[in-house]
C-alpha cells in the first residue's frame, strides 16, 4: 500500500501512542511499574506537587481524550504525569544511616489497603513527619490508588521499604519505639517525646509479635462510647491521625 510522507508519519506516531497506552496501562501492577520503572500520578495537584519536588516526568498529558486511555480513575481528572521510580528499597546499613533520632518517625507494619496507605503519608506530611519505614509486605506506595490518595504529600514524604524487624532491633536503645495496644496506656494521660518511632499495624492483626517485642511504650485511644456495644476497633489511618495529632500537641 502506497503512503505519503505525512500518511506515513500520523501512522507512525498511531503506532507509538499505542505502545505507550499499553506501557502505561500495565503501571496498575506492582510488576508493571518495577519493569518500566514508572509510576502514574492523576490530577492537577498530585502532578504539580510531583514536578514542583523534582521528580522526572516521562510524560504530562492535559488532553482529556488521552487520559481516558490510561487513567485508573472512574472519573479522569484534567491532568496525568508519567514519573520515574525513585528507589525506595534500600540495604539495612543504608536507612540505619540516614535514621535521626532526634525527629518522629512512622512506621508500618503490613498495611494492606492502598487508601489507608496514601492517607498515612498524607497524614504524616501535615505533621511534619519526614519519614515511613515500611515492611516488606506493607503496600506499594507507588500504585495509583495510594498515589491518588496522598493528594501530593507523596511528593515531600521518604519512605523506605525495609526489613523492619531488622531495623526497628538495631536503633539507639534510647529511641522511644510507640505503638497502640488494648493493653496499653491511655495516650490522653502520657507524656509523649518528640522523638522515636510510631509503629502502626495491619488493619486486621495489628502489629506483628515480632515487633510487639521491640516496642518499649504501648499507647492506647479510649473508646468513648456509653453504649454497651460500640465500634471495636478504629480504622487505622483515623487512628495513626489521632495519635500524630497527640504528639504534636504535647509539643507545644
Amino acid at each position: 500500500m502506497y503512503f505519503k510522507q505525512a500518511d506515513i508519519f500520523l501512522y507512525i506516531c498511531h503506532v507509538v501512542s499505542k505502545n505507550k497506552i499499553k506501557i502505561y496501562s500495565s503501571l496498575g501492577t506492582k510488576k508493571g511499574r518495577e519493569k518500566s520503572c514508572l509510576f502514574i500520578a492523576e490530577g492537577p495537584k498530585v502532578v504539580d506537587d510531583l514536578l514542583q519536588a523534582g521528580f522526572e516526568a516521562e510524560d504530562i498529558f492535559e488532553d482529556i481524550e488521552d487520559i481516558k486511555k490510561i487513567s485508573f480513575l472512574q472519573h479522569p481528572q484534567s491532568k496525568l504525569g508519567v514519573f520515574k521510580l525513585r528507589q525506595n528499597h534500600y540495604s539495612l546499613n543504608d536507612v540505619l544511616g540516614l535514621f535521626s533520632t532526634q525527629k518522629l518517625s512512622l512506621a508500618l507494619d503490613g498495611i494492606q489497603d492502598p487508601g489507608n496507605m496514601g492517607t498515612i503519608i498524607r497524614i504524616a506530611d501535615w505533621f511534619g513527619i519526614e519519614n515511613i519505614y515500611c515492611s516488606i509486605d506493607t503496600v506499594d506506595c507507588w500504585s495509583p490508588k495510594v498515589v491518588q490518595a496522598t493528594m501530593g504529600s507523596i511528593a515531600r514524604v521518604n519512605i523506605y521499604y525495609i526489613n523492619l524487624p531488622a531495623f526497628i532491633d538495631k536503633v539507639p536503645n534510647d529511641c522511644p519505639i510507640y505503638t497502640t495496644l488494648l493493653t496499653g496506656c491511655n495516650i490522653y494521660n502520657q507524656k509523649l517525646s518528640q522523638n522515636g518511632i510510631i509503629v502502626m499495624g495491619n488493619e486486621g492483626k495489628g502489629i506483628s509479635e515480632e515487633l510487639r517485642q521491640k516496642v518499649n511504650k504501648s499507647l492506647y485511644i479510649p473508646n468513648y462510647s456509653l453504649k454497651e456495644s460500640s465500634a471495636e476497633s478504629l480504622n487505622v489511618a483515623v487512628a495513626t491521625a489521632i495519635i500524630c495529632a497527640e504528639f504534636r500537641r504535647n509539643r507545644n
